[in-house]
């Protein structure tokens, strides 16, 4: 049996905060521009820090009084970035928008790895990093570019006989993971500030980024794990053209 792991991450009070300022009231504004979104569109959002993506789903479809409206692709609460959100009949083109080749920035912590692969949960396992070289770091990035096979992360979304694997984790169950056949088209270290390293990847759907950092770590020998994201571009939409969720919409009240 594993050992079941509790834990609230180190800016619990604060996402408490975001989750009640997050909080959904109607938004006045035209009824013809209304229905042209309920009839359907697209929608690019700039995904708040600490907001998972259905809380971006919830106040858009309860602030604009919209039945229909789905995201094409889950950012986890600790990343931000871009989010499409798709209305009405336009709801049939997610598959298609999550299809799309993704592109991410941020950071991995050298030096210690977490359970959930980020800072959902505390750092375990530290080691000393101050020795890793700049080459070093450089070249184990060539490992992974490519079609490789990737794990993903045992806290995840991902459903086994109908129970999402996060849950059976958290109940201290076992959970067998098959590695997944993924596509890294670039993987390149931008700025190194141990035990920081700053990346950049563009990579196929099903990536994730938390596993990216976890393998990472292990190749170089010290652990590692992410410590910040942000989804810069789904296919040819970027996130210079998203807005925020409360700039979104005000805007439609002009």
């Amino acid at each position: 049996m594993a050992k079941k792991i509790t834990y609230r991450h180190k800016n619990a009070e604060k996402i408490d905060n975001d989750q009640q300022n997050n909080a959904v009231s109607t938004v006045i504004i035209p009824e013809a521009s209304r229905q042209a979104y309920e009839e359907g569109k697209v929608i690019l959002i700039d995904k708040p820090l600490h907001w998972t993506s259905f809380d971006v789903v919830r106040k858009i479809r309860g602030a604009m009084r919209i039945k229909k409206v789905g995201h094409a692709g889950t950012l986890d609460p600790l990343a931000t970035g871009l989010l499409i959100l798709c209305t009405g009949k336009f709801t049939k083109k997610i598959n298609e928008y999550m299809a799309q080749e993704k592109e991410y920035m941020g950071t991995f912590t050298l030096g210690a790895v977490t359970p959930t692969y980020d800072l959902e949960s505390e750092p375990v396992n530290k080691k000393d990093c101050k020795n890793i070289t700049e080459d070093q770091i450089k070249n184990a990035t060539q490992r992974f570019i490519g079609e490789i096979l990737q794990k993903p992360p045992v806290y995840s979304a991902i459903k086994k006989n109908g129970t999402a694997l996060y849950e059976l984790a958290r109940r201290g169950e076992e959970v067998e993971i098959e590695a997944r056949k993924i596509f890294i088209k670039e993987f390149a270290i931008t700025k190194i500030d141990l035990p920081v390293v700053y990346f950049k990847v563009v990579c196929s759907t099903g990536t994730y980024i938390r596993s990216l950092a976890n393998d990472f770590g292990a190749e170089i020998g010290c652990g590692g794990y992410l410590s910040e994201l942000r989804r810069t571009r789904i296919g040819e939409f970027k996130v210079e053209e998203a807005k925020g969720v409360n700039e979104f919409l005000e805007s439609l009240k002009d």
